[in-house]
């Protein structure tokens, strides 16, 4: 078993078969599967922040569907 190292006193990652790095939450939960393991730290990163403040609903951005013209 190798040392588990925190990374931001919040998650681990650990390099899987086939190249791939999963992270985990210091209980063991598996958070994220990157090809890379900087990948792999930077979309924990993005994925825990955003369950920390809430994800955007959306709501702040519009999108016009109509499309113009003759078809």
């Amino acid at each position: 078993m190798t040392d588990r190292v925190l990374i931001d006193d919040a998650f681990y990652v650990e390099e899987k078969r086939y190249g791939l790095w999963d992270s985990y939450t210091p209980e063991g939960k598996c958070l994220i599967t990157a090809g890379s393991e900087e990948v792999c730290v930077r979309a924990t990163r993005f994925y825990l922040k955003g369950l920390q403040e809430g994800w955007c609903d959306g709501s702040s951005r519009t999108y016009n569907g109509v499309v113009g013209g003759k078809l």
